[in-house]
């Protein structure tokens, strides 16, 4: 069952009692940097009151898992339009423990598609246009690795400056406690 109805009609609530007013900011990111992390639902407060943010002070990315797995995709294009059109000085790259991409089993997931529909030819015809379906869908067994897999992609990607410090962090979803696994003030290349 769709939620549409019900957020369009309090949308129409909000707007029209300028409910938004305390939220008004403009693009650019008050704290001028950009944090990658996880689409988790627990992270979608305790992220931002954990770090003391705001609404306007930071540039926020989402990927399952914080991963990036294309140095060219949309999640790297994301962190270099905010570094170099939106002002971001520093990346924080914040996975988090109990995630669950450490879980992922593409095999599986693979069998919910075809549950819920997806013709299982049509991973034929992935396999031979060169999709490695395992590969695309892997999760991790550490989250530490993860970020730091991140991390590293981010700080040796050829349009990402060395002047600019790239974080990693890991957070407890359930009481906010964040864990610094390297600090890209001082842990340069």
């Amino acid at each position: 069952m769709s939620q549409l109805n019900e957020i369009l009609a309090f949308n129409k609530s909000f707007v029209e009692n300028e409910l938004y007013t305390p939220y008004v900011t403009t693009k650019f990111p008050d704290k001028r940097m950009v944090i990658l992390t996880c689409m988790d639902t627990r992270l979608t407060e305790m992220l931002y009151k954990s770090m003391n943010i705001k609404n306007g002070d930071v540039k926020i990315v989402k990927s399952a898992g914080a991963v990036i797995n294309h140095p060219f995709g949309g999640i790297m294009r994301s962190l270099i339009v905010a570094v170099y059109e939106l002002q971001a000085d520093e990346i924080f790259v914040v996975g988090h423990h109990d995630c669950g991409m450490s879980a992922i089993q593409p095999d599986k997931l693979v069998e919910k598609m075809i549950e819920r529909g997806v013709d299982s030819q049509t991973f034929d015809v992935l396999k031979y246009s060169g999709v490695n379906m395992d590969k695309w869908l892997e999760g991790f067994s550490d989250v530490e690795e993860s970020v730091l897999h991140s991390v590293e992609l981010i700080r040796n990607h050829p349009l990402i400056l060395p002047s600019i410090p790239v974080h990693g962090l890991i957070i407890d979803p359930t009481t906010g406690r964040l864990d610094l696994v390297t600090d890209g003030s001082i842990d340069k290349n």
